[in-house]
């Protein structure tokens, strides 16, 4: 028994007539009459009768007859579903994004695609990096940030995205911004500040796995100072609360500073900054979805106002 021979039975059972079955089907009267053999063969006993100039179905066939067509159903629904993935008219993307990239860059890329193809399901999930990129294979497409690391699984792409900068963060009140407001720059950002002058000042760092952390671990690390470490906390909003309750100075995306009210300053880090770059993956590249292949081409495409 197969799918062909159902959905020819189940055309049969609709018209009661195996002429007009082969019309609805594109297919000649004998190649109907084959497949209604074979099938009625598989099945044992007698599907339909003779009656005038069509058919009538036996007990048997009246029921074989309800999967048929719940089958024909089925396979109308996956040709329409194939039909609008090739025009991009429905389906479910799954984006999977780092901490940073989520709150300030996913937002308005969704927003963009959403607008162009209103009839695909988005699904978002977020994390650090290391959750990023553990969860990679229930995701059609990751924006991380910092480094990849080694540990992909095989066929994902890795396409370069945006540069970013890592800033150090303290209150308006705090005696740093006090002590380079009074060298003549009332302007934020305000000037470079070395790590190692940082060395002595208690420090607000977020979570293990995080990217940011990850990049201003490194910094220190070369610099050969050590870190006063007064909080690990979750989160880039997280960072930002504590540093305003005054914890110690935080480190944060330069993006996330955007829509800040003044009440914290940011400062460079120097004498170069510290700069990271955001990745996009792509999972399984060699049989992307088409589309997570349009929103890489949203994504690399720097659209304005994102």
């Amino acid at each position: 028994m197969t799918p062909e021979q159902l959905i020819t039975f189940a055309a049969v059972a609709e018209h009661l007539n195996i002429s007009r079955a082969a019309l609805a089907l594109h297919l000649s009267q004998p190649a109907v009459s084959g497949q209604l053999r074979l099938l009625q063969d598989e099945i044992g006993e007698p599907l339909y009768q003779r009656d005038g100039r069509g058919v009538r179905l036996t007990p048997t066939g009246e029921q074989l007859a309800g999967y048929a067509a719940r089958l024909r159903d089925t396979w109308r629904d996956a040709l329409a579903y194939r039909d609008a993935l090739r025009g991009l008219e429905r389906g479910t993307l799954r984006i999977g994004a780092t901490t940073t990239p989520a709150s300030y860059r996913l937002p308005y890329l969704v927003a963009r695609f959403h607008g162009r193809y209103p009839q695909v399901k988005l699904e978002t999930s977020s994390g650090n990096t290391t959750d990023i990129v553990s969860m990679l294979g229930a995701v059609d497409i990751a924006l991380i940030e910092g480094p990849v690391g080694e540990q992909l699984p095989p066929d994902t792409a890795v396409h370069p995205w945006h540069e970013d900068e890592i800033v150090a963060i303290v209150p308006r009140s705090h005696a740093l911004a006090s002590q380079l407001d009074a060298q003549g720059e009332m302007r934020a950002p305000m000037p470079a500040i070395t790590v190692e002058a940082l060395a002595q000042w208690p420090l607000v760092l977020r979570e293990d796995g995080s990217g940011v952390r990850q990049v201003v671990e490194r910094a220190f690390a070369r610099a050969g100072v050590p870190m006063r470490v007064a909080l690990e906390i979750a989160g880039v909003e997280g960072v930002k609360e504590a540093v305003r309750a005054g914890m110690g100075i935080g480190f944060v995306s330069a993006m996330s500073m955007h829509h800040e009210n003044g009440a914290l300053r940011q400062i460079s880090l120097g004498p170069a900054p510290l700069a990271r770059r955001f990745s996009i993956l792509v999972p399984h590249a060699g049989a992307a979805s088409r589309v997570a292949q349009r929103f890489l081409e949203l994504c690399l495409a720097d659209v304005p106002g994102v």
